[in-house]
């Protein structure tokens, strides 16, 4: 496999015969729409058929190949890989997607100030077997959101206040899970007070020790924090250490930097992922953490003005055809290792940040270099195949 940046006046075909690979496969990997144009700055994935000795292949991050007695069979070692998706997802996304995944985490279940579970709105039976068909577990994802489809902390400090709600909760959890073959659960809450710091944590210790003992998985997703004392609504409630313990594996949720609501910037700036996952692992063991990757970029419309600019929210494929259709260059920011262009529609400048296969394997490194346990990925409901395909080329097995 190779990362292959489109230049001026390059064509899938010329591409294909210089570069040893075949045309339908570049053109299935990436997703390309007849007629097959091309931005300039593009990042292809290249799949040879030919040997090219001039370029280093993606066997290796450090471009050697892997000792196969210290990596295993496959010759990398695998790593766990999860992906969020709604009961609504497009059966289609979600079977080429599953063969790629340990765990299919469905969004998500919610829960009254009384304890009791509320399922989601659309029937999600369908999506945990097909999850089975693909040996991927199905997750339950479970999350405060209220009645307006937003995390409300009122619900989360009525459940970590009252020890009954609690058992209530956990009970009704263990029933669902048992009924409909769910393996694990995942923890997502945010906005956590900081008076609720220390009873969040106990309710995920206690709802990990029931359904342990029941043979159920427990996961949390954090708030991505840089230290101890970081201030806000989303970190002060995250205790990374006491959560850690609790839990069987962690999400990190590096991603939003760049959101619907903030100044035009990566979503998953490389260098602020880096910061969360090193404060993680004075907290947490490797091996119990995912780092969060995005599946999404935005579209923001210029100039920026602080509460007024909404951005749209795009898929990758979708942001590169958009780079081809206003026919502009696609850039790349070397600090945040994310691709971004800007374009003018009826007279408005707009600028789009994104996720390709370059930064997406730089979120890679990081799993691999700091033996995390894997990543999850917020979410799949848009499939890019590419993503898929360079994960399966650097980490040939899914645990």
């Amino acid at each position: 496999m190779e990362i292959y940046v489109v230049r001026p006046g390059d064509t899938v075909d010329q591409i294909a015969r210089e570069e040893g690979a075949d045309v339908n496969s570049i053109i299935s990997i990436n997703q390309i729409e007849y007629p097959y144009r091309l931005a300039v700055g593009q990042a292809l994935l290249l799949q040879r058929i030919q040997p090219k000795a001039s370029v280093t292949p993606l066997a290796g991050f450090d471009g050697r190949q892997p000792d196969v007695s210290e990596t295993g069979p496959a010759g990398r070692r695998g790593i766990f890989r999860s992906g969020y998706a709604y009961p609504f997802i497009s059966s289609q996304v979600l079977e080429e997607t599953l063969p790629f995944l340990s765990e299919m985490a469905v969004f998500s279940y919610g829960f009254t100030a009384e304890g009791k579970l509320i399922p989601p709105s659309a029937d999600d039976e369908w999506m945990i077997r097909q999850a089975g068909r693909f040996a991927a577990m199905a997750t339950l994802t479970l999350t405060p959101l209220g009645a307006d489809g937003r995390f409300n902390n009122s619900l989360v400090s009525a459940l970590v206040r009252q020890k009954d709600v609690q058992r209530r909760l956990v009970a009704a959890l263990a029933g669902v899970m048992q009924e409909k073959g769910y393996s694990a659960v995942n923890i997502d809450f945010e906005y956590v007070l900081r008076e609720d710091r220390d009873g969040f944590t106990s309710f995920v210790a206690y709802a990990a020790e029931v359904l342990n003992m029941l043979g159920y998985g427990v996961s949390v997703a954090l708030a991505p924090k840089y230290s101890d004392a970081q201030q806000g609504l989303l970190y002060e409630g995250m205790d990374y250490g006491g959560l850690g313990a609790a839990a069987n594996w962690v999400v990190l949720m590096t991603y939003e930097w760049g959101y619907t609501y903030g100044p035009p910037m990566a979503v998953a700036p490389i260098n602020q992922v880096k910061r969360v996952v090193e404060y993680a692992l004075t907290k947490i063991r490797a091996d119990k953490i995912c780092l969060g990757v995005p599946n999404y970029g935005y579209d923001w419309p210029l100039p920026y003005e602080r509460g007024f600019t909404a951005a749209r929210t795009m898929g990758n494929v979708e942001a590169v055809e958009l780079a081809v259709f206003y026919g502009v260059p696609i850039l790349f920011d070397e600090t945040a290792q994310s691709p971004y262009f800007r374009y003018w529609h009826y007279g408005i400048q707009h600028e789009v940040w994104f996720e390709d296969v370059r930064s997406w394997r730089e979120k890679f490194r990081l799993v691999e270099t700091y033996g995390l346990r894997g990543i999850a990925v917020w979410q799949i409901m848009r499939l890019f195949r590419a993503g898929w395909v360079l994960l399966d080329s650097l980490f040939s097995q899914k645990l």
